[in-house]
């Protein structure tokens, strides 16, 4: 709206996120509503060429390929905080005139770290930082915790349209098809090992489940894992079962999940792969040795070689799996982009007073806005309380309806 356009109109936003035709969206929209953008990736594989060159073709400074190497990756971002937002044009030289970025958008965290160790001085002016993934959450805590945050922090990777739609719904919906297109397997009757439960393993055991998979489930919290239990899972070590599961799936966020010495212990043929935002999760790093044959069967598939003739099949190297083997829906990445949209328009036109410099849940009347904007695609009617039902249990008839720390 021409509202929002007016007071969105000075904020300068640098991206760090999957550069897919649905972030295209998201993007094009910041700059319908007056903002300007700079893009990067966030994943060496996931940038869909065609996308990017659209954006750059229309006027934005993009600056991603498909499959770059860790070098490209971070000259990527340096290139894309470095740069400045003029009247007219964006360049990447420096002037008095020119205005640097004064909003972050980041998907793990690289951005936002990147900028605090080596362009401190433009982070610190920095008014506020939309986080969506687990990683980057994690660090900014950190900043927090030692002070170092420059701006408030809205942490939509624990809204809950973030977690109960984005990491559920859109992990079930593309790691079979992710796996079947890559390696053309069957999957009924294998024996599939989700490494970690929550929200995109969740997903991911119910859509192997949901194809007649044997699964079980590693985990380290134990209200994950009695949720695993109670929903008929068997919860396991990695190193009991290595040696016979048909698929590895990390879904942790965190590092070092699968080993060598676990990869050792896999059986021939066998699939691995990574759902967790972090390509660290799987230890690739010790695949490269000279004892180890890689062959490349397709794209985002390859076989690693054992001397005694075993091989495991690796997809996108230990990235992203569904972002490198196949898509994502556009449904549930509408949900999610759309508290991103919501949550940096809610930083930049909040008073000072509102936030602090330091990490804040989104506002769950938000959250509540964005599941009313797409609930339309369903054709569903949302049933209103009465004065008297309002009344009686403490809320407003409009919202919100349930307590911030809710969990659904």
């Amino acid at each position: 709206s021409s509202g929002i356009n007016a007071e969105y109109g000075g904020a300068r936003i640098v991206i760090c996120t999957h550069i897919t035709a649905q972030s295209a969206v998201l993007v094009e929209t910041l700059g319908a509503c007056g903002a300007r953008v700079r893009v990067c990736s966030c994943n060496i594989h996931s940038t869909q060429n065609e996308v990017a060159a659209a954006l750059a073709e229309s006027g934005i400074s993009v600056f991603a390929w498909k499959n770059m190497t860790e070098k490209d990756f971070w000259w990527c971002i340096d290139q894309c905080v470095r740069g400045d937002f003029d009247d007219l044009n964006e360049t990447a030289v420096t002037t008095e005139k020119a205005l640097g970025p004064n909003m972050i958008l980041d998907d793990g965290g690289d951005m936002t770290q990147y900028m605090a160790t080596n362009c401190p001085e433009r982070f610190a002016k920095i008014i506020g930082i939309v986080e969506e993934n687990v990683d980057g959450i994690h660090r900014l805590y950190n900043l927090s915790r030692a002070g170092k945050l420059p701006a408030p922090v809205m942490n939509v990777n624990e809204s809950v349209t973030k977690t109960k739609f984005d990491n559920y719904y859109a992990s079930k919906e593309s790691i079979t098809d992710a796996i079947k297109r890559s390696t053309d397997s069957m999957l009924s009757g294998k024996l599939v090992v989700v490494c970690g439960f929550g929200e995109v393993g969740k997903g991911c055991a119910a859509a192997f489940s949901g194809v007649g998979c044997v699964v079980m489930v590693t985990e380290i919290d134990p209200i994950c894992a009695i949720q695993a239990c109670m929903q008929g899972y068997r919860v396991v070590r990695l190193e009991d079962v290595v040696h016979y599961a048909d698929i590895i799936v990390t879904c942790t966020g965190n590092k070092n999940i699968v080993t060598r010495e676990h990869m050792n212990k896999m059986k021939k043929s066998s699939i691995l792969a990574n759902m967790g935002h972090a390509s660290a999760e799987i230890d690739v790093a010790s695949l490269v040795t000279s004892e180890l044959k890689w062959e490349k069967i397709r794209s985002h598939v390859h076989h690693i070689h054992w001397p005694d003739g075993k091989y495991i099949v690796l997809l996108a190297k230990g990235g992203l799996a569904n972002h490198s083997c196949t898509s994502v829906p556009s449904f549930v990445i509408s949900v999610t982009a759309t508290t991103h949209a919501l949550g940096l328009i809610e930083l930049f036109i909040a008073p000072p007073s509102r936030y602090k410099q330091d990490v804040y849940l989104m506002p769950k009347k938000l959250d509540e806005y964005v599941a009313s904007l797409h609930l339309t695609v369903f054709n569903a009617h949302i049933t209103e309380l009465t004065r008297e039902q309002a009344g009686f249990i403490g809320k407003s008839r409009t919202g919100p309806f349930k307590t911030q720390h809710y969990r659904y």
